[in-house]
């Protein structure tokens, strides 16, 4: 065989090859429509030290706990541990929790933020407690800062609204500066009453980013399927968490009357693709049957098991 009738045969052969792989495809397809189908997105699962928290009232600082928290969480397979403010305003906190980061191989992934937003007074204080908070939480490379704006203990005025938008525009503007994704979080007060809290921040910050409590939700009557279908597009983070029928919060997610799957199948409708923290809470004087390690693991297991995370 002369040498352009092996080229040409070599041509031939690789024109058949290709030939064979996509010939069978639908028009204007490609061999790439052979390959494995993309994987279903799978957020970072976190979880809340609030149970910890807890145990130390009236400043509900878990540092003390820290190293049984990242113990648990390690156990149980979490991604990430989010904490709380009130740990990173110790002055040694970075290196501790550096340290816990390293032992315990999971990540410090965000914290929670707590001020009275709604009080013009308070502002410079606030300012300057976000931007120790919001510079360590960089400094452990934390991803995520669940807001809650405060309590009023009445329905803020417009004046009170305006505050509070002031103040978080300034802390959002932080966060930015530290590579920290600035989340609106919620207790019941922000979502009772018809959301009126939370429809007085969005009215001023339309494109605020949203990590909602969607137990809170519950307990403020709200339907977390339906938030999740009108604002879902929003939504940046959420807390998970699981009430009895009676109202009571249950040990481990998994083991109440939440509608997960039905809360699962929204947030497909709505391609989320955020991240998300189990929190664990119980009632004062409830004694758990289980250690807070397997506790973490059982909800781990069922949220994985019905949100396929």
């Amino acid at each position: 065989m002369n040498i352009a009738a092996a080229r040409s045969r070599r041509r031939f052969l690789k024109t058949s090859a290709l030939c064979l792989a996509g010939g069978f495809l639908p028009a204007g397809r490609t061999t790439a429509a052979l390959a494995e189908p993309a994987a279903p997105f799978k957020p970072k699962l976190s979880a809340h030290i609030w149970v910890y928290a807890s145990k130390f009232p009236p400043n509900y600082d878990p540092t003390p706990a820290l190293a049984q928290a990242f113990s648990d969480l390690h156990q149980a397979r979490f991604d990430g541990v989010e904490i709380m403010d009130v740990v990173l305003r110790h002055d040694d906190a970075v290196d501790r929790l550096k340290r816990l980061v390293d032992q315990y191989e999971i990540p410090v992934s965000g914290a929670s933020y707590q001020g009275a937003m709604w009080d013009a007074a308070q502002h410079d204080a606030i300012m300057a407690d976000a931007a120790v908070v919001i510079k360590r939480l960089g400094q452990l490379h934390g991803k995520t800062l669940g807001i809650s704006v405060g309590d009023a203990r009445h329905p803020k005025t417009e004046a009170e609204f305006d505050a509070q938008a002031r103040v978080l525009k300034g802390i959002l503007a932080l966060c930015a500066d530290n590579g920290v994704q600035a989340n609106l979080h919620n207790h019941t007060y922000e979502v009772r009453d018809n959301l009126h809290d939370l429809k007085g921040t969005l009215a001023r910050i339309p494109d605020i980013k949203l990590g909602p409590d969607l137990n809170w939700l519950v307990r403020a009557g709200v339907d977390p399927v339906w938030f999740i279908q009108t604002y879902g597009h929003q939504m940046v983070y959420m807390h998970i968490r699981d009430q009895y029928q009676d109202g009571k919060w249950t040990e481990f997610v998994g083991q109440g009357v939440t509608d997960f799957p039905a809360i699962a199948a929204a947030l497909r409708q709505v391609n989320f693709r955020g991240r998300a923290a189990i929190e664990l809470a119980y009632e004062r004087d409830f004694v758990p049957r289980y250690t807070l390690a397997q506790d973490w693991t059982l909800s781990r297991d069922y949220v994985t098991t019905i949100f396929g995370w």
